[in-house]
């Protein structure tokens, strides 16, 4: 079954924005640290600021930078079939795709899956959208 998986490009996108929001989390923390000595409490949360923006940075980085050049990635835009790359939420989560049975349907009018139906020329069924196994 087919699945919409992100594109590499904007993977790589994502990965060189968090690298600038790394950079800007740098120069914020310098700035901040150097502009707000002395004035106690407000000393402390600006450059905390600044060192928010490179965590979160890093982490965007790391994610959309494995995205990008990954094997099984998780994805919007690419569309792709199960036996090229495997949807990693189900790896993850222990969820099992799911497969048509090879067994033709016993009297050649219904949907073996959801039971509707069909004429003997559909490929796919018309209520589940799946494609009908061949007699």
């Amino acid at each position: 079954m087919k699945s919409i998986k992100p594109g590499r490009g904007p993977s790589m996108m994502g990965g060189f924005g968090a690298v600038f929001g790394i950079v800007f989390g740098i120069f914020w923390t310098v700035l901040a640290a150097s502009m707000t000595q002395g004035f106690g409490l407000v000393g402390i949360i600006f450059p905390l600021f600044g060192v928010l923006f490179i965590i979160i940075g890093v982490v965007n980085a790391v994610y959309n930078f494995k995205n990008a050049t990954g094997e099984n990635r998780y994805s919007e835009f690419d569309i792709t079939d199960d036996t090229e790359e495997p949807d990693p939420l189900n790896q993850r989560f222990g969820g099992k795709p799911k497969h048509t049975p090879d067994v033709p349907p016993t009297s050649g009018s219904f949907c073996p899956y959801c039971g509707a139906s069909v004429q003997s020329d559909f490929a796919f069924c018309r209520k589940c959208g799946k494609q009908l196994p061949k007699e």
